[in-house]
Formats: C-alpha cells, sequence, structure tokens
C-alpha cells in the first residue's frame, strides 16, 4: 500500500517532547489520539495527545519526551494509508506525470506538479499551463486527466 504525506513536524514546543505538526491534508483525524503515523525511515509514531494551535497541531508521541527528542524530529514528514478506497478519489502522487486533455480530446500537457493555492489547488503543466483542480473532470479510459476548463484559459499560454 501507497503511504501518502499527510503533514510535518516544524518544530519541538516546549520541553516535555511536545511538537509543532502542519497538516498536508484537510482530515485533521490524522492527528486523533491513538492514531500511528509512519516516518520516511519508516519509524511509528503513536499519538497521545493532540490539540489545534493557530493552524497548526501540538502533538504529543509516545516515547518522545523533553525537547532534544523532540527537536530531532524538526522536519520530519509523516505519512499514512489512504483513509478511503474510493476508486474515482485523484491522488496527488497519481497526477504527476500524467496527460492532460479537455471533453474534446484536446491534448494540453503533462501534469508536472501540483501547486498549492487558497482559491483551488493548480495543475502546474508541461506547457506552463496552469489548471485550476475544480476544473478536474475525472480520467479516462486511457488514464488520462480530463478538464472542462473556461474558454480561453489556455488562450493565455499559447498567446506567449
Amino acid at each position: 500500500m501507497t503511504l501518502l504525506e499527510v503533514g510535518r513536524i516544524d518544530k519541538p514546543h516546549g520541553v516535555r517532547g511536545d511538537v509543532v505538526v502542519a497538516l498536508t491534508t484537510t482530515e485533521t483525524s490524522r492527528v486523533d489520539p491513538g492514531t500511528i503515523l509512519t516516518t520516511p525511515a519508516g519509524d511509528r509514531l503513536r499519538i497521545l495527545v493532540s490539540r489545534p494551535h493557530q493552524h497548526r497541531w501540538i502533538v504529543t508521541f509516545d516515547g518522545v519526551e523533553g525537547r532534544e527528542a523532540a527537536e530531532a524530529l524538526a522536519g520530519t514528514r509523516l505519512l499514512a494509508e489512504p483513509l478511503d478506497d474510493d476508486p474515482d478519489a485523484l491522488w496527488v502522487h497519481e497526477l504527476i506525470g500524467s496527460s492532460v486533455v479537455e471533453a474534446d480530446g484536446t491534448e494540453r500537457g503533462t501534469v508536472m506538479a501540483v501547486q498549492d493555492n487558497p482559491a483551488s489547488d493548480l495543475l502546474v503543466l508541461d506547457t506552463g499551463a496552469l489548471v485550476p483542480l475544480r476544473f478536474v473532470a475525472g480520467r479516462d479510459d486511457t488514464g488520462r486527466i480530463v478538464v472542462d476548463v473556461p474558454d480561453g484559459l489556455f488562450d493565455l499560454v499559447e498567446g506567449e
């Protein structure tokens, strides 16, 4: 099973071993007490306590005691299994490298990255085009990403 990045440990908080976690998911259940998260090194961290703090979370992990132990975790990515098995779900790691076409079959490029944006995350195409995720209609039979964009969206890139 593929593990997804769900957050990152930013820094220690206080002297008892608590850390500040920035979620990279909208699922706040990822920091519920009892949840087990995995690090890229394969270490498993069980959450004992968590609470919201500004736009992040203060988390206490089982076995992480003292500021030095918390400092050692700073910058660590936190991974977890996907929450659901929705066959129509589109995951960022699956979008990268996918071809993008309009509903009429017009090829528009390949997804190079997904850029975080407050209004709507953006597909960054190799052509330089930026496509808001809200215009993604799904996948076609060949696995290409189908987009239904407003007229003129791609004209901005082609007109340069």
